[in-house]
């Protein structure tokens, strides 16, 4: 049974999602102006945030908020907020890939329970809550058993644009491609996390990410029976940007690796 508060992020994503599907068919005719498209995208997330906001508020007034797209708020219930991104994998949708997804998270007390990863373009709603597992629409959510590091692929993010940390994510992947059956990069932080609570990933990791890109796929993978740790071992992954995830069988050796431990 899904609780009150599950079934109004379900439908907050689903009406987010259909409003960007409408736009994600729209950006294949602007790709003769790349800033025609982006200005496009950045309209559509904006509006995709919005309807969000509109559902979740309306059904919850009381609750806080923070989204990639607008100003925090503090809810007259201090011990609960919603952490948003309407559009997770915005390169990708730009481009007209269609892997991107809405992101849904309720936070109690510093804790997430309750989270949401609805990709639209392959109507897959990925979704948990706190010791109630997690299922992709009707299908009940486990990580791979898989336990040899050479017959596991993994996910993580590149730096792009210049940005710093390209020399430690090279020695990253130094350490673990020569381990394993390969890495993927998928450009979205969300359905990464969902494809390793799905068991189609083995693990995944990144550093330098907002709470709204991973707080409620690390729900998800948790209630699939995954681990989900930071950089720092012990630290909580939504409030430092930085996480390291896997099935158990493996999470202790891939952790390993990717710390440079």
């Amino acid at each position: 049974m899904q609780s009150a508060n599950m079934n109004v992020m379900i439908k907050a994503a689903r009406a987010a999602g259909r409003s960007l599907t409408k736009d994600f068919r729209e950006v294949e005719n602007l790709q003769v102006s790349s800033k025609g498209a982006g200005d496009f995208v950045s309209r559509a997330d904006v509006a995709a945030e919005a309807i969000i906001r509109e559902t979740l508020m309306e059904a919850r007034p009381n609750y806080g908020w923070v989204g990639e797209e607008s100003d925090a708020v503090e809810g007259k219930d201090p011990t609960r907020r919603w952490i948003v991104d309407p559009l997770d994998g915005t390169t990708n949708f730009l481009h007209g890939l269609p892997h991107w997804a809405v992101s849904i998270a309720l936070e109690h007390k510093g804790e997430i329970v309750a989270g949401v990863v609805f990709d639209p373009a392959k109507d897959e709603m990925f979704m948990a809550e706190r010791g109630q597992g997690a299922f992709m629409n009707a299908q009940r959510l486990r990580v791979s058993d898989r336990s040899k590091m050479i017959e596991s692929i993994f996910t993580t993010g590149l730096p792009f644009g210049g940005r710093p940390e390209l020399p430690e994510v090279l020695q990253q992947l130094a350490r673990l491609l020569p381990m394993t059956a390969g890495v993927r990069r998928s450009g979205s932080a969300a359905l990464d996390l969902a494809y390793v609570a799905a068991g189609r990933y083995e693990g995944y990791w990144e550093k330098r990410l907002n709470a709204w890109d991973i707080a409620a796929g690390v729900l998800i993978v948790r209630e699939a029976g995954g681990f989900v740790d930071g950089f720092v071992p012990g630290e909580n992954p939504v409030e430092a940007g930085e996480v390291v995830a896997a099935n158990g069988s493996i999470f202790e050796t891939f952790a390993g690796i990717v710390r440079g431990s």
